[in-house]
Order: C-alpha cells, then structure tokens, then sequence
C-alpha cells in the first residue's frame, strides 16, 4: 500500500526500496519505521512511500498524543537502581579505603552500557529513570552514560567510549570527602564551603589515580569543572590545556545537574537545558564538544509534543543539522519549517 509520509506509523515495512529525487538510496526495502527513519525521509524530502498491508488498520497514524513506548523500561530501570545503589557503596568504600576497586567499578558499569547500545532514546530514558532522590549517586551513573554517548558521537572507538563512561561514572567521587550538609545544603554556600566543595575534583583525581590505571579517567575527575575561558577550577585551565575527555564530562555534568530535580532546584525544560548548553558553548564550554552533544540529543525530540509561544500545539517531525532549535514541526495538517518561518518560537517541549 501506498501512504504520505505523514501517515507512516512506527512499525511500518518498507515493500520497496526508497529513493530520493536524486536518485540517492535513503531506505531499504524491509526496513521497519520508527521515528528515527520518518525524519530521514523528511530529510530527504520524500512524500511517499510503500509498504506492506499493516496487520491491523486499527491502528491509527502518528498523532500529537503519541508517545515513545519505553519498552526497555522493565529491563534498563533495575540495571540503573543497581548501580546507582553500588555508587553509593562505592563512594562510601573510597572515603573509608582511599581507593576503589577498577574491576568493581567495571562490574557496575558494564551491564548499564551493554543496554545503552541497544537503547537511543536517550532523553526518554533519562526523564523516566530519573527521580528526586540520591542525586550525587544518580548524577554519577547519568554522566557515566551520557558520557559513553558523546564519547562515541564525537569519534572515540566503543572501547574507548566505554572507558570514557567510566571516567563520567567516578567524576564526582571526590564528593566521598565532603559533609553530606553542605553537599545536599539548600541555601547558598558560604565562601569556605564552596571552596570545599571545590576540592571534590582534587580528591576525585587522588582516589583514583591509586586505583584505576587509564590516566584520563582520573583527569576527567579533576578537570570536569575547567572551563575554556579559563574561569573554572580547580587550576584554571583554558582551551587545550583541558583534557578532551574533560570537555566531554564538563558537558554532560551540566546537562544531567540541569535536567535533574535537586534538593535547591527544579528541573529545567529540556530545550531549555540545551539552548543554555549552546549559550555556553560560546565562552566556558568547549564547542565542538557541546555542538555535537545538542545535534546528536536534537533528534530525540522527534515524535515529542511541542507548545509554541502562540499558545498552538504540534509535534516535532524533522530537527534541524545545524539550526538546533528550528525544527520541522506539524500542527494539526500544517506544516512548519521553523528554521524559514522564523515567527514561531517553541515554548516548552512536552516530554
């Protein structure tokens, strides 16, 4: 059967091959559709497309009200409870001991990894694990996770990747030798308690350079809060002098701290969280590092709902490679390229 685009729905088979008008092969005949594959057709400006008889027509076309169906959920909440439960066991291990134990440490984090390279949503995933509590242990396994990813976006081999998550996963566990009251404290820090909690990326590289072999995951602890004008600590590194994968951590550290509901703050919108990312990217963070995060996390807002500044509501089809935050959105049968008409402005992305 013949359909538009518009009506494909996620587990839709491609009966031919798919071709743009350049004669460019985009799909393959067999090809199931989900989100992901819909954009790619958009990209590639393709209306129509056949497909196998769907089992059921009962089954409806995409709507505002579809959702991703986090049907890794069963499986990936219980890795991620574990190891954020052994973290904590961890930091507790590393202020008691001085060290860690770097196969211990692999055994937390290779089953959170093994399923993250089967799972693509992340923002999806992050939003529904995510909870209120234990957020030092949580904002290790988040950054250890999204640090896998960008580590891997940005071009490091799986094996490397998966050594740079490690280093995300221990970036804090310096905060093992600060006062749990002045960690989790609601009001502003005194001087002498920031300069404190300052010293977690001291502590962090000490505790783990006597463990763990890999130097850059101890310089990941103790740079992820170096900033590229040279305004960060501990030692106000700038530019080059940073190490890669610390511009790989200090980005996704800001990410997870700005996504995540803390004890002085609550979450902040999504795009939000990446526009402030971008705004950074201009001065403290490194630039191809941020930009490369926000084009790779961009495509998981496919399928979301979105309410403009107009007070309409649509869903995002398509994002922009180089406009972030200028997607292709549908509101009811219309159409909006925001990246040309330039009068609509997102006001919230509905998650």
């Amino acid at each position: 059967m013949r359909v538009h685009v518009t009506e494909l729905i996620n587990g839709d088979r491609l009966s031919n091959d798919t071709f743009n008008n350049y004669g460019l092969h985009v799909l393959s005949k067999g090809t199931t559709v989900y989100e992901q594959e819909i954009s790619r057709l958009f990209q590639h400006q393709i209306e129509y497309v056949d497909i196998d008889e769907r089992a059921s027509e009962e089954a409806s076309p995409r709507t505002l009200e579809s959702t991703v169906n986090p049907k890794w959920l069963p499986t990936m909440q219980p890795i991620y409870e574990n190891a954020v439960k052994n973290i904590e066991g961890l930091f507790a291990k590393a202020l008691n001991q001085g060290e860690i134990d770097d196969e211990e440490v692999s055994s937390m984090l290779d089953p959170l990894l093994g399923n993250l390279q089967l799972e693509r949503d992340v923002v999806s995933m992050l939003l529904l694990l995510n909870t209120k509590d234990d957020y030092t242990y949580q904002h290790s396994v988040q950054v250890g996770m999204l640090s896998y990813y960008l580590a891997t976006w940005v071009g490091y081999s799986n094996e490397e990747a998966i050594q740079i998550g490690k280093a995300g996963f221990l970036h804090d566990i310096g905060k093992c030798r600060i006062p749990e009251s002045v960690l989790n404290k609601p009001g502003r820090l005194t001087n002498e308690e920031y300069e404190e909690v300052k010293k977690h990326t001291i502590y962090g590289h000490d505790i783990i350079s006597s463990s763990i072999s890999e130097p850059y995951v101890a310089i990941g602890a103790l740079q992820h809060h170096e900033r590229n004008d040279g305004t960060g600590y501990p030692h106000g590194l700038s530019g080059d002098e940073i190490h890669p994968v610390s511009k790989i951590i200090s980005v996704v550290d800001i990410y997870s701290a700005m996504i995540s509901q803390r004890v002085y703050q609550q979450k902040r919108d999504l795009l939000f969280v990446l526009k402030e990312l971008y705004r950074l990217s201009f001065n403290e963070l490194d630039p191809f590092t941020t930009h490369t995060f926000i084009k790779h996390m961009m495509p998981n807002f496919i399928g979301k709902r979105v309410e403009l500044v107009s007070g309409e509501i649509g869903i995002i089809v398509m994002t922009h490679p180089t406009e972030f935050f200028r997607p292709l959105i549908q509101v009811d049968d219309q159409f909006i390229d925001m990246s040309i008409e330039r009068e609509y402005e997102i006001q919230q992305v509905h998650m």
